[in-house]
């Protein structure tokens, strides 16, 4: 007596993997720059996470480029140095000693375990900061603190950036880690903001979209009245809520801004406590808060079919 064989349905990972497939077809062969930041920085899972998302974009036919900071374990290490750690207009103080803790925890730690998360799913990361290759050049920069420059040591803002050699990395299917640390042209090394850097290099790669994960949903339409968050502003609706602005977010809608004001496609600032927050932003409508450029139209009914991600 024949049996009619039992037909095994997909695994929802799987159906997961095929809702999300066509959502991310507009993003296909383009660049996408993402700030890696946050509580994703300290949170095994989280971390682990964001390796799975970005290795799947990679899978996907996009190009994927992390650009990262470390602000948590550059404290800590300097706490069990005996060293002080202070910020001044939210920038973090950066003497000579302090910078070498941040380079040595950037590409030291925070970066090379980047690497290995991403590298855990095949030959994909390579790790740089922007002192390669003169990837990016700086200028020392001051904290403003009613009206008046301050000197806060060897913090930097970027004034060129030369992309070829993340370029190199992308055209030979790599997913380039980059250490936001930068070179002047007066010899110096440069502590970097990593929204900043983000921002400037997604602007040299001519990148689709920006992706900057911090700790909280997005931004909100009045804090701390209100936990509302904006879903999608044009860049001269941002541009008049920055005054208004402060902390971290700041320098974060900042770079949005310069971003799309200068050729990128987007940008997004997401939860990054999130598990799979960064897929989320590129398959759903909704998550987080997207910037366009002035004059962009809605987008279609249904042109980003909200997919079902694991949590």
């Amino acid at each position: 007596m024949s049996t009619v064989p039992t037909v095994r349905q997909p695994r929802s990972g799987a159906r997961t993997l095929i809702e999300a497939l066509p959502s991310l077809e507009r993003f296909r062969g383009q660049t996408v720059v993402v700030k890696f930041g946050g509580n994703a920085m300290v949170d095994e899972d989280l971390k682990a996470a964001f390796a799975q998302d970005v290795v799947f974009l990679r899978y996907a036919g996009l190009h994927p480029v992390v650009v990262h900071g470390g602000g948590p374990q550059i404290s800590s290490l300097l706490e069990r140095l005996g060293l002080e750690s202070s910020f001044t207009a939210g920038l973090r103080v950066t003497t000579p000693e302090t910078m070498d803790v941040v380079r040595m925890v950037l590409a030291g730690q925070v970066q090379r375990e980047l690497v290995g998360l991403l590298n855990g799913h095949g030959p994909f990361a390579v790790g740089m900061t922007g002192e390669d290759a003169h990837t990016m050049t700086a200028v020392k920069r001051y904290a403003v603190v009613e009206g008046e420059q301050v000197d806060i040591g060897l913090v930097g803002d970027i004034v060129t950036i030369e992309p070829g050699v993340v370029k190199a990395l992308i055209g030979d299917g790599r997913i380039p880690v980059i250490s936001s640390i930068a070179r002047g042209a007066d010899g110096h090394v440069y502590n970097i903001n990593a929204d900043t850097a983000a921002a400037a290099l997604a602007v040299s790669l001519g990148a689709e979209m920006l992706v900057v994960l911090t700790d909280v949903e997005g931004l909100y339409r009045d804090w701390p009245n209100s936990a509302e968050v904006v879903e999608r502003l044009t860049a001269g609706e941002l541009e008049g809520m920055l005054p208004g602005l402060a902390g971290g977010m700041l320098p974060k809608m900042e770079g949005c801004l310069r971003a799309v004001r200068s050729g990128v496609g987007s940008a997004r600032v997401l939860d990054g406590r999130v598990r799979h927050s960064l897929l989320r932003a590129l398959t759903e409508s909704g998550s987080g808060t997207e910037v366009v450029p002035d004059g962009a139209a809605a987008p279609p009914a249904g042109a980003r079919a909200a997919v079902s991600v694991p949590a």
